[in-house]
């Protein structure tokens, strides 16, 4: 990321049926595509550190260029205005590039696009990260649209055609839209999930592969064809699936641990890539498994060199042996659309733990809701559910922002992060009953994970005597039931902590229904099977929900 350089330098209709669906969805797992995009994106100048020049960050470029050629890599380079217009990096990807390497556009404003669209440059350097200056998000709609077509032109006078691919940190829906409108492009990406990074909030979001975004707000799937921008966007960087979402814990800002190679305990650590790698591409999944691969060269040659030199080969490998395919950004785009018409539903999981600490997750996604599972030892709770609405229009949508920093989430009902504190993790948990009647948190054996179509499956097995926790993911809902031996009865509900105090969206909570407000949207969590009920205390207790028929169903549906 831009990130301060100075910092770095089940459930199926009875037991047998559900155990056939699994079996089914471990063998469909292994034909789900695992795709790869390496995308290196250019800036031509960098004004935070003396020592790095603008040859500094032209050599960089060159570098990444060889590294690829050498394993036979179709990368995709994407550029701002600025390299766009420089005759060396013109050169160079038109001429030592391999065949069938994909050029397009990096959505970040600077000082000669904006001057070539007519406007005045209001930077503190030529090419200034602050929000409300160096994207798109701090102009006007009309504004964002000279943008585009003052670079759409350029793009075409360089290179003979307008770009397919045009990434960001963050677009915004009416530059995104005016982009596939006039100019038709295939594909974007945007940037993973984080807190306070660089002054940039995404939160919430489809947290990994890609999604058609909603017309009015481009950090947030659609549900409707009618509401997308068909466009698919991808999810960047390569975010942890177990360490990265807890870090900076009930506050407002977060480390990093990414594929990124310029962090030397994640994507430049041999044991970290290989264990990521395996979680991403070998352990159960559904649907796309995406991952993104590069680096920007502002963080330079020297600071990549050592985890791009592990990651690279490796990819090379794994695409040799089709245990993943490497596409370039659009080519990706057009498999997507060409599979999907709307979102589709996918999973990813980390079921071992490269620090041995025991701790295990799975990630679904689909067009109306993310939710995260994290076990921890014999513990387990959702850590996160956020749900989506492409109703919910961005701060950005039709008026500039007007401040260094920038806001995207969607709607909370679980908030694992902001929710929690480094004493209290937030989550909603599982309760059963003990013998003498007395409700304890559960605890539990190893997750297993499969899917058949669709939907997802996960069983956890408990550690009461011949009882499992089953939960099926559907793209609208998820159900949770407890099998037991002999079809016994339990008594268990699930339940809602938080640190206390803390601010949460509830504004009224209903046998059936629970009612939230984000901003100024007001949303709904439906219970189609079970009851909700109130529990607020000065603990931090929220709400449980309690199954009817030994089933608990949720509706995230608006």
């Amino acid at each position: 990321m831009v990130k301060s350089l100075k910092r770095l330098c089940i459930l199926a209709l009875s037991l047998s049926a559900c155990t056939a669906g699994i079996r089914a969805g471990e063998q469909e797992s292994t034909s789900a595509p695992r795709i790869v995009n390496v995308i290196n994106f250019i800036r031509q100048t960098e004004p935070r550190i003396d020592a790095i020049t603008d040859e500094v960050l032209y050599r960089t470029v060159v570098e990444q260029v060889k590294l690829l050629n050498r394993y036979g890599i179709k990368g995709t380079y994407l550029l701002q205005y600025d390299a766009l217009i420089s005759p060396s990096y013109q050169e160079l990807l038109k001429k030592e590039t391999l065949p069938g390497t994909e050029i397009g556009g990096w959505w970040e404003i600077t000082q000669p696009h904006v001057e070539a669209a007519g406007l005045k440059w209001r930077g503190r350097y030529p090419w200034d990260w602050h929000a409300d200056v160096g994207f798109a998000t701090g102009y006007t709609p009309e504004e964002r649209e000279k943008l585009v077509d003052v670079y759409m032109a350029k793009f075409k006078e360089i290179f003979g055609k307008y770009p397919s691919a045009i990434g960001s940190w963050f677009i915004d829906a009416h530059t995104l839209a005016y982009m596939y409108d006039k100019y038709h492009i295939e594909a974007s990406c945007n940037c993973r999930d984080q807190i306070g990074t660089d002054g940039y909030t995404l939160w919430g979001g489809y947290w990994q592969g890609g999604y058609y975004p909603s017309r009015k707000n481009a950090y947030m799937p659609a549900q409707t064809r009618k509401g997308q921008i068909p466009v698919p966007v991808f999810r960047m960087l390569g975010s942890d699936p177990i360490y990265q979402y807890d870090l900076g814990i009930g506050g407002n800002y977060q480390g990093v641990v990414t594929l990124e190679p310029v962090y030397g305990s994640a994507g430049g650590s041999e044991t970290w890539v290989k264990w990521f790698f395996d979680s991403m591409f070998k352990d159960p999944g559904m649907g796309l498994s995406y991952v993104q691969a590069g680096q920007e060269n502002s963080f330079t040659w020297g600071a990549m060199k050592k985890g791009l030199e592990i990651q690279i080969p490796l990819l090379a490998r794994l695409r040799d042996d089709n245990t993943i395919r490497i596409q370039t950004l659009s080519e990706t785009g057009r498999w997507y659309k060409d599979n999907y018409s709307t979102t589709a539903p996918s999973a990813i999981s980390a079921l071992t733990d490269y620090k041995n600490t025991g701790k295990k997750t799975v990630w679904y996604n689909s067009k109306y809701y993310r939710a995260n599972l994290f076990w921890e030892g014999n513990t387990f709770r959702f850590r996160d559910i956020h749900l989506f609405d492409e109703r919910f229009a961005s701060d950005y949508i039709d008026k500039p922002g007007t401040t260094s920093t920038c806001l995207y989430t969607t709607l909370p009902f679980v908030d694992g992060n902001i929710w929690s504190s480094d004493k209290k993790l937030a989550g909603l948990r599982l309760f059963c009953a003990r013998q003498d009647g007395t409700m304890i948190e559960a605890t539990g054996r190893e997750p297993e994970i499969a899917h058949k179509g669709k939907r997802l499956y996960v069983r956890w097995p408990l550690e009461i005597p011949g009882a499992t926790f089953v939960m099926t993911f559907d793209e609208d809902k998820v159900r949770m039931q407890i099998e037991s031996a002999g079809n016994t009865r339990m008594e268990w509900y699930m339940e809602l902590s938080v640190v206390p105090g803390t601010a949460l969206p509830f504004t009224r909570i209903d046998d059936k229904r629970i009612d939230a407000r984000e901003k100024t949207f007001d949303y709904k969590i439906t219970c189609k099977k079970g009851t909700f009920a109130d529990c607020k205390d000065s603990s931090g207790r929220i709400f449980r929900i309690k199954p009817e028929n030994k089933e608990i169903s949720i509706s995230f549906k608006n």
